[in-house]
């Protein structure tokens, strides 16, 4: 009998998936929400982790605020034990140009920031303490780290949801910048719950480079061709690590019992460490959650010109990756 549920966004694949097998395998009283964009990775994802009855999958297309909607309005209807754990882990690196998601929002931030963002204002209410809220992060948001990747550049929240035409584009640096950002959002999502005195907890975590993580996917074919002769030599480097032994350190962040109380805290790995100067500037915090704030408010004042997206699940409804 599970008494306690975990929400892990981009479950159907990769770190998420590994992290929920972590969870599934360290402690059988956890239940896993599945919250992925397409229903049918999502049920092959739950083949695979071998414990349906533990599993249930909940469409939420992370692109789409109406999407996040959906999802966070379906969630108390699932019937599902307690909420004590919301896990932000998907995300995407174009490179291939500017694109923008449903709401006219650029596709980096608004996948790898705002519909987070979205997804946890709305599951809030049904946090029950203790409870804790980790969000993915990643160590090329911190320019003093030699990574390879460019340097983020946080101008405004404004500005990266909305570029000005002819901006310069750079889906890497857009990358790194919202990356940046959910570190931004941890901290500012902690200081605004009053530092854990309520019983919930926030950290961010940086699971370091993994080769096989998918996040190359949406390179040209001679990049791709590129990453798969070096990235395994990249394993001799530090901080490199498989799908599994990241999955297993993001779990522990969402259930171990060692991590009881810590909050407003950067995680490399299995080590608390402090985060980029510029993750600490409370005016870019502020900033950023203001701006997302009247975004997510813009997007539902919008009436909606397609159906909710409701997708077979062990409850019905469906996810995000």
């Amino acid at each position: 009998m599970t008494t306690r549920t975990v929400t892990i966004t981009g479950a159907s694949a990769g770190l998420g998936l590994e992290c929920a097998r972590a969870i599934l395998t360290a402690d059988d009283s956890w239940h896993i929400v599945l919250a992925v964009r397409d229903a049918g990775r999502g049920q092959a994802a739950v083949a695979d982790l071998g414990a349906p009855d533990r599993c249930t999958v909940l469409t939420c297309d992370l692109a789409s605020l109406r999407s996040v909607r959906a999802f966070t309005a379906a969630f108390p209807a699932a019937g599902l034990p307690p909420l004590h754990a919301i896990v932000a882990n998907a995300g995407l690196q174009m490179v291939s140009g500017l694109q923008t998601t449903e709401d006219g929002v650029e596709a980096t931030f608004g996948v790898n920031h705002l519909g987070h963002f979205a997804l946890i204002e709305g599951l809030r209410e049904h946090l029950v303490a203790p409870a804790r809220i980790i969000l993915v992060a990643s160590g090329t948001h911190d320019p003093e780290k030699f990574t390879g990747m460019p340097h983020p550049d946080y101008t405004t929240a404004e500005e990266l949801a909305h570029p000005q035409p002819g901006a310069p584009v750079d889906g890497r640096r857009r990358y790194t910048t919202s990356k940046l950002c959910n570190v931004l959002h941890a901290y500012e999502l902690d200081r605004r719950l009053d530092h854990g005195a309520h019983g919930i907890t926030v950290t961010a975590f940086d699971p370091g480079l993994m080769p096989s993580s998918g996040l190359s996917r949406d390179y040209t074919r001679g990049q791709k061709i590129v990453w798969r002769i070096i990235s395994p030599l990249l394993r001799v480097l530090p901080n490199v690590n498989s799908l599994a032994t990241s999955g297993a350190r993001l779990a522990a962040l969402a259930i171990d019992p060692r991590h009881d109380g810590v909050t407003g805290a950067y995680f490399e790995g299995t080590t608390a460490i402090r985060s980029s100067t510029d993750s600490y500037d409370v005016d870019k915090a502020r900033d950023l959650w203001e701006t997302s704030m009247r975004l997510v408010a813009a997007s539902a004042d919008r009436p909606s010109t397609r159906p909710n997206p409701v997708a077979p699940g062990n409850s019905g409804a469906s996810p995000c990756r």
